[in-house]
């Protein structure tokens, strides 16, 4: 008997005869998961090397602040152009660049000794990779494999952020405070070389390239054309979308999002609280608290997302964090009291939450476009974050105390969930009105 060998299917033409028990979406979202994981490391350094930094050079929280803002920047700016360029080159590549340069960038600070070397190595090299891995790459991966359960695989991998913030910030603490900053600086960099073998030997850039339908999709469809002009494309996306409405309601209201967590809390809220005499370990305990109760928030608001409006969530998500930093001035104190705990647990469920229903906006409103412009909306949020993280080291450094910072971002995050609720239904184009018919004259 003769036997046939099978060969497998081309790339884009045809689905194979048996479908896996397991859909292969899941295996790249998990890939996708611990790759985030691995680039979240370095973001979690920051609000621990305020002080050390402004101790061992005596640069200012400004100055330090403003290397910040301008890797929170990059970081935003950045995701857009990823966005295309995955697009272009696959998200493989684009990502295992993107990690390489981040372990640069943070392997190279241990050397720094000037100013200008803080804002290369930590704000431009770390911005730009972790920017062309951002929450865009998260949008990428979910649009392309899979068509249900699009809100909860959105919620799980931005929460991929919280986990490696729960992972690295404790860690990181002790090793600053034992070991000081410059080893931190390695490890992270280390994790995120330690990424890459994972991305470039498991992650797929399409359904298609292993012969399979996206999960969730009623039929296979071939893998597209690469599309050339990676940065062109991003602009004309950001010129038509900047023509709606929509867009700069979610650009306005994700900015006030990166500046209430990003650029505040994850900078500033460890210096803060030592300040008031809470150590440094306990005060990263804290924020690594954040990082649990956001896992199971983000998650949460990606189910929320698949069932019920995604304008209401917003509107909710935002008026109750603006009310949490309200009360955060009278909670800090030297140790931790229960009501610190309590915002903490609050703050962490509504950390990122906001995400999943603000891609599931740009998704009704711009279809195929939607991971670029919410790349787009992405540099909004870190834009938010970078002033935030400059003007709060600046405040403190004028006032003596982050109070007036804690309140004003309150009051950013009530304007934020009014924005929210402005937001309209997008109606379907075969949804268009019938007029009524005009009658013969007479």
């Amino acid at each position: 008997m003769t036997q046939i060998p099978q060969l497998a299917a081309p790339s884009g033409t045809r689905p194979p005869l048996r479908k896996p028990r397991i859909h292969r979406a899941w295996s790249v979202a998990a890939v996708a998961f611990v790759t985030l994981i691995g680039a979240a490391g370095f973001a979690s350094l920051p609000a621990l090397l305020i002080d050390p930094l402004h101790s061992e050079f005596g640069w200012s929280r400004g100055m330090i602040g403003f290397a910040v803002s301008i890797n929170l920047a990059l970081y935003g700016l950045t995701a857009p152009f990823a966005a295309a360029l995955m697009d272009r080159f696959g998200i493989r590549r684009v990502v295992a660049c993107a990690l390489t340069t981040i372990a640069v960038g943070a392997g190279l600070t241990v050397f720094m000794t000037e100013p200008w070397q803080l804002v290369l190595c930590w704000g431009v090299l770390v911005g730009l990779g972790s920017g062309s891995m951002a929450l865009a790459f998260a949008a990428t991966v979910t649009n392309r494999w899979f068509v249900a359960r699009r809100g909860l695989v959105t919620g799980i991998l931005t929460a991929a952020g919280a986990t490696g913030q729960l992972v690295f910030l404790p860690l990181l603490s002790v090793i600053v405070e034992h070991s000081g900053w410059r080893p931190a600086a390695l490890t992270v960099a280390c994790a995120a070389l330690a990424v890459v073998p994972f991305v470039w030997i498991l992650l797929r850039d399409h359904p298609a390239d292993v012969g399979l339908a996206a999960y969730g999709a009623p039929e296979f469809t071939p893998k597209p054309s690469p599309v050339p002009g990676a940065a062109l494309r991003a602009l004309k996306a950001l010129a038509s979308a900047a023509r709606t409405g929509p867009f700069w309601l979610l650009a306005g209201t994700f900015a006030i999002c990166g500046a209430s967590t990003n650029g505040l809390i994850k900078t500033h809220f460890v210096p803060a609280a030592h300040d008031h005499g809470m150590p440094v370990t306990a005060a990263a305990s804290l924020l690594a608290v954040i990082g649990v109760f956001d896992i199971a928030g983000t998650i949460a608001s990606g189910w929320f997302t698949d069932r019920f409006s995604p304008r209401r969530l917003l509107a909710v998500y935002y008026g109750m964090r603006g009310l949490s930093l309200m009360f955060l001035p009278m909670l800090m104190a030297e140790t931790v009291h229960p009501p610190m705990v309590l915002f903490i647990v609050f703050y962490g469920l509504d950390w990122v939450a906001t995400v999943p229903p603000t891609i599931a906006l740009c998704r009704e409103y711009y279809g195929d476009d939607s991971a670029i412009v919410f790349g787009w909306v992405l540099a909004s949020h870190q834009v938010g974050a970078a002033l935030v993280a400059f003007l709060g080291g600046v405040a403190r450094d004028a006032f003596g105390s982050y109070d007036t910072v804690w309140y004003s971002s309150g009051a950013l995050c009530a304007v934020a969930a009014l924005m929210a609720l402005v937001i309209r239904r997008r109606v379907p184009p075969t949804a268009t009105p019938v007029s009524a018919p005009v009658s013969a004259p007479a």
